[in-house]
This record gives structure tokens, C-alpha cells and sequence, in this order.
């Protein structure tokens, strides 16, 4: 018997030892999560799935973290774990562990080197060790190989959006080498330097100007070898002045001048420093020289590290050949611009401005400005974005807009309902606050036609944000009535880049209302992408938006949830069907000179097939707020929910729902349901009282069973 126990042990331990070598090699994964946070979106698959040439991912981590940037790494290992099952056989990884004594360990040394030569530099984080906050520096960075060319991730500190930046890394280096290898001719990178600046150098404290070209050209050859050779280094001594005036205004190169210095040693002159990048028609200037104005200390000259340039000549190239899809943004007819700044703090955009929009925009699409009076619509951009327009579109304006959309390019509208004008005199604001006309540019006719109507009011809504109010004025919160939170039920969830979406914030947002009728005249589809609540209501006339003054109204029939934006698509029909192309505006005649009306002799011909009267599928989205695109509700970061939906709307519009997907798949603003009071009272009376009655139920039912099983046993010895 003793012999079968032990025999017995050590089945059992052969059987589990079995069990952990199967279960390494036969197992499945299954994500529980609603949103499948812990899984590859589709668009990752794909990126990894497809890939041609081998990609490979060298990870740099200091070992020994603290929490929580311990748990990163384990995270990042295992989000490649799941990169590879689901990759071909080009797809790579390796970790390079960094620790201890770097200057003593030669693997740690060897490493850190590495890193370095990626450009992956050591961060400082913070511990607490001892009861006491320290800094201490680690490497927590990656970089992506694929081909000639990286894409680096410096600093990974946090498992937030780490999917997101990996695969967009990913394919970022794909479409980089598909456009490099189309180029027609090369890139040129010019230095133009001054020999003139040899002699003031020694006095701005510059000794070693005279090797700049040298290191220019090293940057150049570097990432030209890594750019499949498709980069040209130029130098020039421009020494004229009619030469360093035209560089200066033509790319904006920084040009010095000085008196006679040193006794007379040095004489007065001029010198032109700076770079450029050019290809095709466009360029862009690399500020080589750095120039600080520093109070006590005077003005001080640095030079950009060897590194430095590096960066910002690969940074120049891909501004230079867009290796992203192209996304039109309209700059006529008094639109939003992409970048202001505060007039109150000149160094500071301002909450109303479109910078934090307008940057995160960039850093995913090639942005161009479309200028309707000029150029009009470019054929090679996928999409067109008009934000708050405020001056009138022509009919030949509106033709340019129809006509693109015909021809299958998508269009985004933000409308800004209303022109505020302020009060001149800030002192004699509240008295006289601003005055709010409805902005009229006939782009509404455009829309309606379309099945899409925006109503000239602003949206109040009780379920709104609340702002906290000084203890001078009372204290406690106060109700910002034309600031609604949009709920998650009211958010249409059936569209895919809308599918994550939980809650949202508009500002000053008026009701864009669908046309059934004329969309099913159309053959058209419509949704509203997420409206107000029940408790709403409109501010038509007489608007003022101070939250003092404002209050719900009496009258229960003017609370309903109002639609804020919406969606049309389908292969549209021309605003222009049957009739004349409408003509283009004559340029504006200068002041005091007679307008002269040019010989006509081709007004006769007739033309036919010059409008498309039924087009492509193409999609209109119309967003009743163009405060969604502000720094107001657009954080810098972009990662807010208002933030994400934006951005989601702009990958809808370009055909990367996978990437909104995966985007928005992980949202920091998840807000639990709202349950009615009808509910929450006997929910919390059962929390309160049912269960712990349930407990002592239990308790006496087991307390007499027990209790009749005692009988039963003492009945049988009896």
C-alpha cells in the first residue's frame, strides 16, 4: 500500500507536468473585454499580416523598475508576443535589457550604446524608495526597422495607446518606402552659408563653424543611405546682398548682420545661415542656428547637435514627399484658421483656436490648404474639411464643392450657427454682452440639397457641464447650459468609428436635422451620429450666453433631444444637375482703375459633360459645433473622448476605420449607465436590507437542518 501511495504521487506529478508542457504549445486566448482591450485590432493584423520586406522591433528597457512602469514592459512583451502569432515570417522582435552599473556591465554598456545610436535616449522617472522621492534615469524606448528606415518610440510610459503608435509606426515605414521608391528626381538639401560668418564666429562663441558643412553632410548621407539614396547635399556662399535679402524672404533664412567690431579689425558686413529642404515646388527651412535672448546673459548662438540634425532632416523629408494620405482643409471664405494664437498672450494660442487639432491632424495626414478663390479643390486629397466658414460662398464656389464631392471625395462641415460680436469696451461686457447674428453663407442651400439641414439656434440642455463657481460668488456649481454632455445611449454606436465613443462634450452646437424625404429621393443613407438629451431645448433669438442669465423653459414641449451631427452617404446627386456651370467671379479690379469687360468670342459654344451630375459613393458629415475642433474641447495631447471622436470621424471620412477602431478601443472615459431613480431606490434598499435579510435566512436554514440531522443521528443509536 505504501509502495501504490508513492506511485500514485508521482502519476499525479507526471500527469501536471504533462499538462504545463501542452498547455505551452496547445492553448487559446480568449479577451473577455467588451471592447477587446487585451486584443490585435484588425488593422494591426493586417500591418504585420502583409508585410513584404523583414520589420524587425528592438526594444531598450532598464531593468529593476518601479511601479507602474514595471508592469509596462511585461505589457509591451506581451503586445508582441501577439504581433508575431498573428505575423508572416518577416516580422521580428528582440528586448535589450539594460541594468546595474552601465560603465561595469559590458552586455548593459554594449546595449546603451546601441540604444543611442537609434537616437533612444535614458528618461528621468520617479521612485519612492525609504520614504523618499527619488529620479532616477531608465531606458524605456523601442525602434521600428523596416527596410533602410526606422520610426522611433523614445519613451514608453505608459501602456495607454501602445497598440495605436506601434502599428502606425508600422505602417508609417511602409508608406515611407513605397513613396521614396517612386520619387521622380531627388531631394535636395542646400546649406547656404555665408563665408563672411568665419569672422564673427569666434565672438557669438561659435569656434566650430567652420566644420558645420562637414556635419551637414554627414546628416545628409546618413539619412540618405537610410532613404534609399534619394537625398542630394548642396552648399552655397551667397555674398550679395540682393542673394541673402531673396533667401531670406523666399524660405526665410536667418540672415545677421554687424558693425565693425573688434577696433575695426572686423568690418561691418552681413552673413546668411540656414538650411533648406526642396522637392518639386515644395521646401522647407531647417534653422540650423539657434538664437536665445537670454536677460542678463545677452544673446547667445548655439548650433544643432549632430543628432539634432539628424532628426530634423528625416523629420523635412517626410513633410516633403507626405507620406500620409492627403486631407484638404478650406482656408477661404472666412474660415476657422488652423493655427491662431491669444491676442492676450501673444506666446499662447487661445481656447478658441484649431492648434491642438490641427497638429494631432498632421501628425496622421498630409494637410493642404484649399483656397476656392484661388486654385480650388487639388485632385490628389481624399477628403475636405470646411470649419466654420463665415463669409458667402459663390455659386461658382459652391460648383467647386459639389463637383468634388461627385467625384468621390469626402467632405466634413463644422458650423459655427452664429457670428458673435464682442463688446469693444471689456469694462462694459456684462452690462452689454455680445450680440449673436445667424451666420448666412449659402453653403445651407449646398447641404439641404443633400438631405442635411442646420438650424439657426444654439442648443441649451440641462444635462450640461457644471462649473465650479469662487467662494466670492456663492460657492457651488453652476449649470453651463449651452455646454451639453452627450450621454452614451444617445450615441449611434452601429457606426464603426463611432462604436467606442462613450460621452462627449459640445459647446454652442446647433441642431443639424436629416431630411428623410430627400434623402430617400436620393437613394442616399443617413444616420445622426449622437444627439442631446431629453431635457434640451433651442435658443433662436435674443441669445446670450452668459449661464447667469439663462434658464430652462416652462413649457414641457419645448424639452427634446436635438440631433447635433449627422452622416449622408451614397453616390450623390449634383446641386448642379441641369443646370449652366455657374461663372467664375472676375478678379477684383484695383482701386481707381476702370473695370474692363474682355472680349467673349468662345461665349457661344455650348458644352456638354462639364458638371457630373450623378456621382461616386462619397460621405457628407455635418458637426453642428465647430467648438468640437477648439483647444476649448481638443486636448493637446489628443486623447481625450472628444478628442478621439474627431479624429475617428476623420479615419471614417479617409477609409481607416480599422485605425479609428483601434484608436478608440481603449477610451480613459468609460461612465457607467445612467439608471433612473425609479430603480436606484430599490436597489439600494435591497443592498441595504435584502441582503444581509438573505444571509440570516440562510444561516437559520442550515442552523435547522443541522440541527434536524442531529435528531435523525441520535434516533438511530437509540
Amino acid at each position: 500500500m505504501k509502495k501504490e501511495k508513492y506511485l500514485k504521487g508521482l502519476i499525479y506529478i507526471v500527469v501536471v507536468v504533462l499538462l504545463n508542457v501542452a498547455g505551452a504549445t496547445l492553448f487559446f486566448r480568449a479577451d473577455l473585454t467588451k471592447n477587446k482591450v487585451y486584443s490585435l485590432s484588425d488593422a494591426s493584423i493586417e500591418a504585420v499580416k502583409n508585410l513584404s520586406e523583414p520589420l524587425t522591433i528592438n526594444v531598450f528597457f532598464s531593468e529593476d523598475l518601479p511601479a507602474p512602469h514595471n508592469t509596462t514592459e511585461k505589457y509591451l512583451a506581451d503586445l508582441l508576443e501577439e504581433y508575431a502569432l498573428n505575423a508572416n515570417r518577416y516580422f521580428n522582435f528582440r528586448f535589450y535589457p539594460i541594468g546595474g552599473d552601465i560603465e561595469t556591465n559590458p552586455t548593459s554598456k554594449r546595449n546603451a550604446e546601441l540604444a543611442g545610436s537609434y537616437g533612444i535616449r535614458p528618461v528621468s522617472i520617479q521612485m519612492v524608495e525609504s520614504d523618499e522621492v527619488k529620479v532616477k534615469t531608465a531606458y524605456m524606448g523601442l525602434v521600428v526597422i523596416h527596410g533602410d528606415l526606422i520610426e522611433r518610440i523614445p519613451a514608453i510610459t505608459s501602456t495607454e495607446g501602445l497598440e495605436y503608435k506601434l502599428t502606425m509606426a508600422m505602417m508609417k515605414l511602409g508608406n515611407k518606402i513605397s513613396t521614396l521608391l517612386s520619387l521622380d528626381g531627388k531631394i535636395e538639401a542646400d546649406l547656404y552659408l555665408s563665408r563672411s560668418m568665419a569672422e564673427v564666429a569666434p565672438l557669438m562663441g561659435l569656434k566650430d563653424l567652420h566644420d558645420l558643412p562637414n556635419r551637414v553632410e554627414a546628416a545628409v548621407t546618413k539619412i540618405s543611405r537610410r532613404s534609399y539614396d534619394r537625398l542630394t547635399f548642396n552648399r552655397f556662399d551667397p555674398q550679395t546682398t540682393e542673394e541673402k535679402q531673396t533667401l531670406a524672404e523666399r524660405y526665410g533664412v536667418l540672415q545677421l548682420g554687424w558693425p565693425d567690431l573688434s577696433g575695426g579689425k572686423i568690418k561691418a558686413g552681413s552673413g546668411i545661415i540656414g538650411m533648406v529642404m526642396r522637392y518639386g515646388d515644395k521646401s522647407v527651412t531647417i534653422p540650423i542656428l539657434e538664437v536665445n535672448r537670454i536677460p542678463l546673459f545677452g544673446t547667445q548662438y548655439k548650433l544643432m547637435t549632430d543628432q539634432e540634425m539628424e532628426e530634423a532632416v528625416g523629420g523635412a523629408v517626410e513633410s516633403l514627399i507626405d507620406i500620409n494620405e492627403k486631407v484638404g482643409y478650406l482656408t477661404s471664405n472666412g474660415t476657422a484658421p488652423r493655427f491662431d494664437r491669444n491676442p492676450a498672450n501673444p506666446m499662447a494660442p487661445g481656447t478658441s483656436a484649431l492648434n491642438n487639432f490641427s497638429a494631432t491632424l498632421s501628425r496622421n495626414y498630409a494637410v493642404s490648404d484649399v483656397d476656392l478663390k484661388a486654385d480650388g479643390i487639388p485632385e490628389d486629397i481624399n477628403s475636405l474639411i470646411i470649419a466654420g466658414a463665415k463669409e458667402t460662398f459663390t455659386d461658382y464656389d459652391l460648383f467647386r464643392i459639389d463637383q468634388a464631392l461627385m467625384a468621390g471625395k469626402n467632405v466634413a462641415v463644422f458650423v459655427d450657427a452664429f457670428k458673435e460680436m464682442q463688446n469693444p469696451n471689456p469694462q462694459m461686457a456684462f452690462m452689454q454682452p455680445s450680440t449673436y447674428t445667424p451666420v448666412r453663407t449659402g453653403l445651407d442651400k449646398l447641404l439641404a440639397h443633400y438631405g442635411v439641414r442646420v438650424q439657426s439656434a444654439y442648443i441649451m440642455d440641462e444635462n450640461c457641464y457644471k462649473q465650479n463657481l469662487p467662494r466670492r460668488m456663492g460657492g457651488g456649481q453652476q449649470n453651463v447650459y449651452f455646454a451639453p454632455i452627450i450621454e452614451n445611449d444617445t450615441i449611434n454606436h452601429d457606426i464603426p468609428f463611432m462604436n467606442n465613443i462613450k460621452g462627449l462634450v459640445t459647446l454652442k452646437a446647433a441642431p443639424v436635422i436629416v431630411d428623410e424625404k430627400t434623402v430617400t429621393e436620393q437613394n442616399l443613407s443617413a444616420a445622426t451620429l449622437f444627439s442631446t438629451s431629453e431635457r434640451s431645448w433651442l435658443k433662436e433669438r435674443n441669445i446670450s450666453l452668459n449661464p447667469m442669465f439663462l434658464k430652462p423653459p416652462t413649457d414641457a414641449a419645448s424639452f427634446a433631444s436635438r440631433p447635433v451631427a449627422a452622416m449622408v452617404e451614397g453616390s450623390f446627386t449634383s446641386y448642379f444637375k441641369g443646370k449652366p456651370i455657374p461663372e467664375k467671379p472676375a478678379p477684383a479690379t484695383p482701386e481707381g482703375e476702370e473695370a474692363k469687360q474682355p472680349e467673349n468670342k468662345a461665349a457661344a459654344i455650348s458644352q456638354a459633360g462639364a458638371v457630373i451630375e450623378h456621382g461616386k459613393p462619397a460621405r457628407l458629415i455635418v458637426v453642428g459645433s465647430l467648438d468640437m475642433l477648439t483647444n476649448s474641447l481638443f486636448d493637446e495631447q489628443g486623447e481625450s473622448a472628444n478628442a478621439t471622436f474627431v479624429m475617428n470621424l476623420m479615419d471614417g471620412l479617409n477609409g481607416r476605420e480599422g485605425i479609428a477602431v483601434m484608436r478608440s478601443k481603449k477610451q480613459r472615459f468609460n461612465p457607467i449607465d445612467k439608471v433612473p431613480d425609479s430603480v436606484k431606490t430599490p436597489v439600494k434598499a435591497f443592498n441595504i436590507v435584502g441582503l444581509p435579510l438573505i444571509v440570516a435566512l440562510f444561516g437559520m436554514a442550515v442552523y435547522f437542518k443541522r440541527q434536524s440531522r442531529r435528531k435523525t443521528i441520535r434516533a438511530m443509536f437509540q
